[in-house]
């Protein structure tokens, strides 16, 4: 088997891996809170009884704790499936840099299995420090769609690089911006059940004042009845505590994405003799600088901290697929060969 061989195969094997994870991380999310939901009802049972405890354990107790072992059962399996797709992941990307003769960030495609696979390893970083299952299925979601549309749509044959990238900095600069990827990836997938959390602890707004007041309170209570009845959200922790999670990232992926747009001056400087030109790509990477600064100050802010700061998480994310994707296809300069 050749190493373009090889690499496909193991991709490919990494992207089974990834949907079979992110099922079983939905089962789980789905079982632990099965049992938060009957173990508040019965709570509330307790309580309506007097505060009794009953001799033996009643049915819906043995119910919990079959769900409880269930639970169990497909975290392990999540856990084992990302942590095998991993290592097929950087076997993969292995084989592509060792096919291509060099470091495997020189186009679309190999940027797409780097970031996903980065993200990948965000998570299991962090999964030893703390428990955060409950990002599992986002983020082994987000890389099996990251690898079959890699695989399937842009998939490209290795080739020489373009004499721009023949240089040491292609390894500083790509590897840091890769790697930041990947930690806003999981950010985003944080932020977005932060949002989902606020909305679902926050009571309805009394529909009053101006047409445009009016329609924003609707779209809020419509919000806030959605997720009051997406029963998974119960598994997820608090909106502060999620708030707080992805301001740890996005605070790391920051100063990286700072080190990234400077790295990146210094080499436009020795590839083209000036540290800025307003290129298409240039200019995004301000764009995600700014969005993600005014994201850092909003929280540290009285007032922003919240929802208000995690639209601005939100939106620098969004600039920063809009950068990797609308950019690199649709816009001409001196980085057009990132999208090829």
């Amino acid at each position: 088997m050749n190493p373009t061989d090889l690499s496909v195969a193991a991709l490919s094997g990494a992207t089974v891996l990834y949907a079979i994870a992110m099922v079983t991380y939905a089962i789980r999310l789905a079982r632990v809170a099965d049992d938060k939901v009957a173990a508040k009802a019965m709570a509330r049972e307790a309580v309506a009884v007097g505060g009794g405890t009953p001799a033996a354990p009643s049915a819906p107790a043995a119910s919990a704790s079959s769900r409880g072992a269930r639970a169990a059962k497909a975290a392990g399996i999540a856990r084992s499936t990302t942590l095998v797709g991993a290592l097929l992941h950087a076997v993969g990307l292995a084989a592509r840099g060792i096919d291509a003769g060099h470091v495997p960030w020189s186009n679309m495609y190999e940027y797409t299995i780097s970031g996903s696979f980065f993200a990948v390893l965000v998570y299991l970083i962090v999964q030893r420090k703390r428990d955060i299952a409950y990002l599992g299925a986002g983020v082994t979601g987000f890389a099996a769609v990251s690898l079959g549309l890699a695989l399937t749509v842009l998939y490209k044959d290795v080739d020489t690089l373009p004499p721009a990238l023949q240089s040491y900095w292609l390894v500083i600069h790509v590897s840091i911006a890769t790697l930041v990827t990947g930690i806003f990836a999981v950010s985003f997938i944080a932020t977005s059940l932060q949002l989902m959390r606020d909305y679902r602890e926050q009571g309805e707004l009394p529909v009053e004042g101006g047409a445009v007041q009016v329609a924003w309170r609707r779209w809020h209570n419509t919000l806030v009845r959605r997720y009051r009845r997406t029963r998974w959200l119960e598994a997820v922790p608090p909106a502060a505590q999620l708030e707080a999670l992805s301001f740890r990232l996005n605070a790391v992926g920051f100063v990286l994405w700072t080190f990234t747009v400077m790295a990146g001056a210094i080499w436009a400087e020795h590839a083209w003799g000036r540290y800025w030109g307003w290129d298409p790509k240039e200019v995004w990477s301000f764009v995600i600088w700014v969005l993600y600064a005014a994201y850092l100050h909003a929280r540290t802010t009285q007032g922003w901290a919240g929802r208000r700061s995690a639209w601005l998480a939100i939106a620098g994310f969004t600039a920063l697929i809009m950068n990797f994707t609308v950019v690199n296809l649709f816009f001409q300069g001196l980085h057009t060969y990132a999208g090829s």
